[in-house]
């Protein structure tokens, strides 16, 4: 029975210990504790975990990996039937203006022209351009939707959506008259899914990021709406309405940029040859800032 007593003697001992020696140490302790409490009482869990962590909170702006694809919703408007166009009523979220400005930011060059595979220059054509990355979580997002929208219009079997552009204005830049179809189907580059083939821009999707502008309608000379009325409007401003898209005093319709918004049209014949109704043109910034997304579906032949 002795070494069963021998742990139970050690604690009384310790307790003994304890009990003699602890206010020896609060007496010769408590000066300090005085001069130290109004800091400690100032803490808090909070705070101390915040002090000692190797981490410590920074706010960033928002990242295209934090970047979510929700599900979104938009409404469309047919302008015109031969060619078609069709105009898109918020077809870009706000975050997902937010991300695609994020992911091009850093591309921005000067526009080119290319004509029969050569570089033309910038004479008509003085923007500013960034190719987006497609794997790009906002990119692929608004892609999926321009599929979605194209519905049969491609065969997913052997056609696909080309590389996405950012292009941006400002004051005095412009894209005179242009088409988005080329002469001749072009061939397919190494890398493409079409290898071996020719492919043509059979529609095109003109989204407005930033439209913080005076000026730098889209101009459409040879299209006219379907309906009479010539002026699409977005509510009272002063009692005539701002508006959507208006009759060019040259002929055609000019549009409006509106951040969201979008026009889609057909550039191409069932035949596959081009039509010549679909020229347009981004007319002049007076001042400010546009900054759009083009994206071109791509027909594929044998």
């Amino acid at each position: 029975m002795a070494p069963a007593s021998r742990p139970v003697g050690s604690i009384a001992l310790l307790i003994t210990v304890i009990a003699v020696v602890a206010p020896v140490l609060y007496r010769f302790a408590s000066p300090y504790l005085a001069i130290l409490s109004p800091y400690l009482a100032s803490l808090s869990l909070s705070s101390i975990a915040k002090t000692f962590s190797s981490n410590p909170q920074v706010e960033h702006p928002p990242s295209s990996s934090s970047f979510s694809c929700l599900p979104h919703t938009y409404t469309t408007e047919i302008v015109s039937l031969d060619p078609l166009l069709i105009y898109i009523d918020s077809f870009l979220s706000p975050a997902e203006i937010a991300a695609l400005l994020a992911a091009g930011e850093p591309a921005f060059a000067p526009s080119r022209v290319y004509k029969a595979g050569r570089d033309r220059g910038t004479a008509d054509r003085t923007s500013s351009s960034a190719a987006l990355p497609r794997e790009d979580p906002a990119v692929s997002c608004v892609l999926a939707r321009a599929e979605t929208f194209l519905g049969a219009l491609l065969d997913p079997a052997r056609d696909d959506i080309g590389p996405p552009q950012l292009v941006r204005y400002t004051a005095g830049q412009r894209f005179n008259r242009h088409r988005d179809w080329y002469e001749r189907p072009q061939p397919a580059r190494k890398g493409m899914r079409g290898r071996g083939r020719t492919w043509n821009r059979v529609a095109s999707f003109f989204a407005i990021l930033q439209d913080g502008c005076a000026g730098g309608e889209t101009w459409f000379p040879l299209v006219n709406a379907t309906t009479t009325a010539s002026v699409k409007t977005d509510g009272p401003d002063n009692g005539a309405g701002r508006r959507f898209w208006r009759t060019h005093e040259d002929g055609g319709l000019a549009f409006r940029p509106v951040a969201g918004n979008a026009l889609f049209w057909v550039n191409l014949f069932a035949n596959g040859t081009g039509d010549e109704r679909t020229v347009h043109a981004g007319l002049p910034l007076e001042d400010g800032l546009k900054t759009a997304m083009n994206i071109w579906p791509r027909k594929f032949y044998a």
